[in-house]
């Protein structure tokens, strides 16, 4: 199909627009991507000389006296609490602990444990002749209040080591007045 005259002019002239506009265009994006380069540079040079520096100063007047003195506290805290299990946790449950083993040597005894099953018959067999005790049933015996008396030790043991470990002292929180001089 042959274009006439009129439509071939048409389009060769909207061609030449089209061509136009595409120039336009790439010159307009070239420049708009000069703007850009130029405000990155720019915004480059002010990180550099204001942000920074101001960004360097709060770090140094402000973020690291607080984190060392967080870890001066942590440190002075970390080394009461070790004094404290040391000085008055490791003694209490030693002692306690070296009582449990006294008690259970004591309990091993076979001298211990005649006397006490001599003690024990007496009773329930002047209980049973005046008529005022009743027999009861046999318990657990000797070893469950050996048990219980070591479980009552332990306890007021770790109760009296968790009691100075977290008490309020306040001799921790001192600024030494020799570094602020």
């Amino acid at each position: 199909m042959a274009l006439t005259r009129k439509r071939r002019k048409e389009l060769k002239r909207l061609k030449g627009q089209a061509e136009d506009l595409w120039t336009d265009q790439r010159e307009l994006l070239e420049h708009a991507s000069a703007v850009v380069r130029e405000a990155s540079h720019q915004a480059a040079n002010y990180a550099r000389e204001e942000v920074s520096p101001k960004i360097h100063n709060t770090l140094d007047s402000r973020v690291k006296p607080a984190v060392s003195s967080s870890i001066a506290g942590a440190r002075s805290a970390a080394e009461s609490t070790k004094s404290k299990i040391k000085g008055d946790v490791l003694p209490a449950v030693t002692s306690a602990l070296g009582t449990a083993l006294a008690a259970l040597e004591i309990a091993k005894n076979q001298q211990v444990r005649d006397a006490f099953a001599r003690v024990s018959g007496l009773a329930a067999t002047t209980g049973e002749k005046t008529g005022l005790v009743k027999p009861q049933p046999k318990s657990a015996g000797f070893g469950r209040y050996v048990l219980i008396g070591i479980g009552v030790v332990a306890a007021v043991g770790v109760a009296y080591a968790a009691w100075q470990t977290l008490r309020a002292d306040d001799d921790l929180w001192i600024d030494d007045e020799a570094e602020a001089a």
